[in-house]
């Protein structure tokens, strides 16, 4: 009989293992064959400063605030799982123990004194949005739980809780419920912080601390009292952290740079996180600046931009005063609004005049009222300064003699000029006219500050950008490096706003027509920035003037910045008083007339070597610049006699130098027309 009973007992055990397999692999294939929902949980948009800080995150979809989680302070995981799911490291989904001690707690209580549901469950649950309370529903949390396991790994489904968990309203995810709590980043909490943020997920609403402080701050006190009975933190730490208050009341969630980051988000579709170059502290500076600036104003707005012109990046963009204010447009973005320049592109015509030899600083000009065809401009206060230096013309931003000197230039080589320096124009005709260096045109105040960021350049542009690696000089210059240094020798020299301290900055207002526009550009060694207050519509703010209310907060955002000096003159600078000029740079004679201490020859073009000017002292150098104007091409250029370059296409070379002394330079162009310069080069 033994060895029957024997066998029956295999036969029975085999029986059973395989009828235990059986159930097994049924129950694997179950759980293999569970419908997991999109586990790619969408996040908003955060668009972050250079050091890596938040400026502004964007909503979902569906008007949630969840945030990517990020760095996380290990104390609240330790604390989490300490409280929700001691062994998360170790089940597969399910706590078969937890839900044994639940169930064995509600029997004996007669009530549910503690959940048996895993971290992994409440993701599930979190995924499909589904309930707590009802069994059907808790069966499907299990089996999908038991499927993530399969599928990801832990660090995976803590990624997801740290996404999902409920924090109340349109809140989720332990980063978004840091930044509305205690306006920080979760990746440093302190023990009251963590803690507060473990307990609320069980019951958003209910310990809402806002609403139910005490709710809260029981709740808050119970996983401390945990976190110290395992260890994670002294009983000492653990009575302080219970004495601390819990916030009472919700933080906005960061909108530093709101226009821009807006922008950005609509360039960029379907980016997660995007960098840029904004210095936090620089623009908290200038959101401080813009509506201290309109405040007392209503339905005035401002817009400031400061930028680093060595290598084109965007430190501080303010769009608006209040991007909320609706009575103040705040939702327009003023830095990209076409406005008039008002006098800002002034210094632009003088470039070009000191770029093609027909005036110097030093050279005299004539402010009376004068006529252009039928067009008679008046100054702003409507006087006129008789005889003055182009010097003081720009300082005291005079209208006649920009426009003497822009009719000389061509209102089309301005246009070109300013193109080539990234100030793009928007213009009432097809072509430029002499009202454009008056104002007569459109201008964005990015585009100014691009166009101002290359005159603190030596006349080479760059490409302002926010976005890191997105800054490259452009393809040609405005003009020479001697006419930029010139422009921002005067600028430099313009004094500063009435009860603000003198600083290194070259600088200009502006004022448009009827008082629409009031505007500031500057720049010194490093940086250039620029302000504009006005009203969005365009209506007239009387009594508003560039240098009374945009050009103190100029020089308010640079006291936030280190004073870099301007550069030294380059070697082809001439810099004499005016009465050791050469006569032909003396006093201002536009083609056509007569100058008072030159006549000039009766043809409308003749050739003329414009730089160096006859008589000129200039530091020797490697290379000498040679300018011509007039003639017909191709020009030849001669160095004492001897040919230096020979057809040139264009009226102007560089020239070996002959070296210290006295040199005589010639042009000769294709009629055999020639004009020569005698000039002397000094040692450095």
């Amino acid at each position: 009989m033994r060895p029957r009973r024997l066998a029956l007992s295999i036969c029975a055990a085999v029986l059973a293992l395989g009828l235990a397999a059986g159930a097994r692999d049924r129950f694997d294939d179950w759980i293999a064959a569970t419908q997991l929902p999109r586990l790619e949980v969408p996040v908003g948009v955060e668009v972050l400063a250079r050091d890596g800080s938040l400026l502004r995150a964007f909503q979902v979809a569906d008007g949630r605030w969840r945030l990517d989680a990020g760095p996380v302070d290990p104390l609240f995981l330790d604390m989490l799982t300490a409280w929700e799911d001691r062994r998360f490291e170790r089940h597969h989904g399910v706590d078969v123990l937890a839900l044994l001690r639940a169930g064995g707690q509600a029997v004996w209580h007669g009530r549910v004194v503690s959940g048996g549901s895993t971290l992994t469950m409440q993701v599930a649950r979190l995924l499909e949005e589904g309930t707590t309370g009802v069994w059907g529903g808790k069966l499907r949390q299990m089996r999908l739980a038991l499927a993530l396991e399969r599928r990801l790994s832990k660090a995976q489904i803590m990624g997801l809780y740290l996404r999902l968990a409920p924090y109340g309203g349109n809140v989720e995810g332990v980063r978004a419920a840091a930044l509305q709590w205690f306006g920080k980043e979760p990746r440093r909490l302190s023990p009251a912080q963590a803690a507060l943020l473990v307990a609320l997920p069980q019951s958003p609403e209910a310990r809402r601390p806002d609403r139910f402080p005490g709710a809260a701050r029981a709740a808050r006190n119970r996983v401390l009292a945990r976190a110290a009975a395992v260890g994670l933190i002294s009983e000492g730490d653990a009575r302080a952290a219970m004495a601390e208050p819990v916030p009472r009341q919700r933080r906005a969630f960061p909108a530093r740079a709101p226009l821009l980051a807006a922008r950005l988000m609509r360039e960029h579709p379907g980016a997660g996180r995007i960098e840029t170059t904004i210095d936090p502290r620089l623009q908290i500076r200038a959101e401080e600046l813009a509506p201290r600036a309109v405040r007392g104003r209503p339905g005035l707005s401002a817009a400031i931009v400061l930028a680093d012109h060595r290598n084109g990046e965007i430190l501080a963009d303010v769009g608006a005063a209040d991007w909320t204010d609706g009575g103040s447009a705040g939702f327009v973005d003023m830095t990209r609004a076409w406005r008039s320049p008002g006098s800002t592109l002034k210094p632009f015509v003088y470039g070009l005049a000191f770029d093609d030899g027909l005036a110097h600083p030093e050279t005299l000009i004539e402010d009376r009222p004068t006529a252009f065809g039928r067009w008679q401009p008046q100054n702003f206060d409507h006087h006129f300064r008789g005889t003055v230096s182009l010097r003081n013309a720009l300082i005291w931003s005079l209208n006649i003699p920009v426009v003497k000197l822009a009719e000389a230039v061509g209102p089309n080589r301005i246009a070109q000029a300013l193109a080539r320096g990234g100030v793009a124009l928007r213009l009432p005709g097809d072509t430029p006219g002499l009202a454009l260096v008056l104002g007569g045109g459109g201008v964005t105040l990015e585009g100014l500050t691009q166009g101002y960021a290359a005159l603190a350049r030596g006349g080479q542009g760059i490409g302002l950008s926010a976005l890191p690696g997105q800054s490259a000089p452009l393809p040609q210059p405005m003009f020479g490096p001697a006419a930029a240094w010139q422009v921002g020798a005067i600028l430099s020299g313009n004094p500063a706003p009435h009860g603000v301290r003198q600083r290194v900055m070259a600088y200009k207002t502006g004022t448009s027509y009827g008082h629409r526009d009031a505007l500031s550009l500057g720049y010194d060694g490093a940086h250039v920035g620029a302000v504009w207050l006005g009203r969005p519509d365009g209506t007239p703010v009387p009594g508003a003037f560039g240098g009374e209310l945009a050009a103190p907060v100029l020089f308010d955002l640079f006291d936030a910045l280190p004073s870099v000096a301007l550069p030294p003159p380059p070697p082809q600078v001439l810099t004499v008083p005016g009465s050791a000029l050469p006569l032909a740079l003396r006093r201002f004679a536009p083609p056509g007339e007569a100058s008072a201490t030159l006549s000039r020859p009766a043809s409308p073009d003749p050739l003329r070597l414009t730089y160096p000017p006859d008589g000129a002292e200039i530091e020797a150098g490697p290379r000498l610049i040679a300018k011509a104007r007039g003639g017909k091409g191709p020009w030849s250029f001669l160095v004492n006699g001897v040919p230096a370059v020979l057809a040139s296409a264009r009226p102007e070379a560089e020239l070996d130098s002959p070296g210290p002394g006295f040199a005589e330079l010639t042009v000769i162009d294709a009629t055999g027309a020639s004009d020569t310069a005698a000039i002397r080069l000094q040692s450095p």
